[in-house]
C-alpha cells in the first residue's frame, strides 16, 4: 500500500464545486492481485455544508482534483462518504488517477 499526503482537494458534482478545508488528507493506493484501488481519508473537515450535502443525498459520485504535498496534480472519480459527527470523510475512488499514475 502506498500512502501520499495531499495538499489540496476540490470535489465537484455537476455545477457544484468545492475546495475542501481539512486538517489532514491522505491518498491510499492499494495493489491486490494485480489490481490497483485508491481512496482518500480526510480528517478535520471544517466544511459542514459539504458534509451535510452528501449525507442528505443519494447521489454521492464526485469528480476529484487534488495536489499531493510534493506538487503532483491529479484528477479522478469517486464516491464521497461524509461523517459530520467526526468532521471527516472518505472518498472511495473509481477508476484511474489521471496525472498521478493508473491504479
Amino acid at each position: 500500500m502506498e500512502t501520499v499526503e495531499l495538499a489540496n482537494i476540490t470535489i465537484s458534482q455537476g455545477s457544484y464545486a468545492r475546495s475542501l478545508a481539512y486538517e489532514r488528507a491522505k491518498l491510499f493506493i492499494i495493489t491486490e492481485h494485480g489490481s490497483k484501488h485508491w481512496y482518500i481519508e480526510l480528517d478535520g473537515v471544517s466544511d459542514e455544508q459539504a458534509l451535510r450535502r452528501f449525507e442528505e443525498s443519494e447521489d454521492i459520485g464526485v469528480s476529484v482534483a487534488a495536489t499531493t504535498a510534493d506538487g503532483i496534480s491529479w484528477t479522478g472519480r469517486g464516491y464521497f462518504h461524509p461523517n459530520s459527527r467526526h468532521h471527516a470523510a472518505n472518498i472511495r475512488g473509481e477508476g484511474p488517477l489521471e496525472g498521478f499514475g493508473t491504479p
